[in-house]
């Protein structure tokens, strides 16, 4: 009986060393708003709790289902606060309209998470056109692995009756393997140097998401936000499959965690 406890003991040990952590950023990204029913303002957009259209909760909830557990760093990012996670994104940085006081991308936090990342930790950069986040100081992370975010608008959509701008076909696509028509619209492109190599493109060829393999570890980056709820929600036309490309990057990215 002792060794029978002993050992289910181990095994449920065991299942949770195994668990992976997926953690985003709120450090960067720090914004706060009055409910619709009014009273104090609380944290908003891109957070996993967050279940109106800003928030990423359904994207959170495809991270569960994987056997993932999620967090939220609300402190800069350093060693120690990195060091339980497996994946770690990072979304749209507050300018100063956004936010009283921003936290900027530092010399710092690129240093601590690149050793993060070469460790065997997964990066997700989501970045957003330049008039909607502050893309300067982000570069410099972003430049770490061969990525600049481009100060242009691709995909520009004028309104919910020209979806098709924000179009992108896919075909036998290593990461979003059943997803196969897209929705991004008003992204940043993407320049790569080095080993980081095109994810997604537009139509007319620009790079709007890449992946760099670094050491150990791995970089997904995107030009926009895009798995927010707004649009894994069915608001989109039947035609398109963002939620199926969020649960296809949510294996992806769980698949490549190698961070003890």
């Amino acid at each position: 009986m002792k060794k029978t406890f002993i050992c289910l003991l181990a095994c449920c040990w065991a299942g949770v060393a195994a668990a992976q952590t997926v953690t985003v950023d709120n450090y960067f990204n720090h914004e706060f708003h009055t409910p619709k029913g009014g009273g104090e303002k609380v944290p908003f957009h891109y957070l996993w709790e967050d279940t109106d259209e800003t928030g990423f909760s359904i994207w959170g909830e495809m991270f569960r289902q994987q056997g993932a557990t999620l967090h939220t760093l609300q402190e800069a990012p350093s060693a120690a606060a990195l060091q339980h996670s497996d994946v770690y994104i990072i979304v749209d940085p507050d300018t100063k309209k956004e936010t009283a006081d921003p936290h900027y991308v530092e010399a710092a936090h690129v240093n601590a998470i690149k050793n993060w990342v070469k460790a065997g930790g997964v990066l997700v950069l989501m970045a957003n056109d330049s008039a909607n986040t502050e893309l300067e100081h982000f570069n410099m992370l972003a430049a770490a692995f061969g990525l600049h975010f481009n100060s242009d608008l691709q995909n520009h959509v004028l309104n919910d009756a020209h979806f098709a701008a924000g179009t992108i076909y896919l075909e036998n696509d290593p990461i979003f393997k059943t997803a196969k028509q897209l929705f991004l619209k008003d992204v940043a492109s993407i320049s790569l140097k080095g080993k980081a190599r095109p994810a997604l493109k537009t139509q007319h060829g620009a790079v709007i998401a890449a992946t760099v393999q670094y050491g150990k570890g791995m970089v997904f980056a995107v030009g926009d936000p895009w798995l927010y709820n707004e649009y894994v929600n069915g608001r989109l036309p039947a035609t398109y499959q963002n939620d199926k490309a969020a649960a296809d990057l949510a294996r992806w990215l769980l698949a490549h965690t190698k961070h003890k």
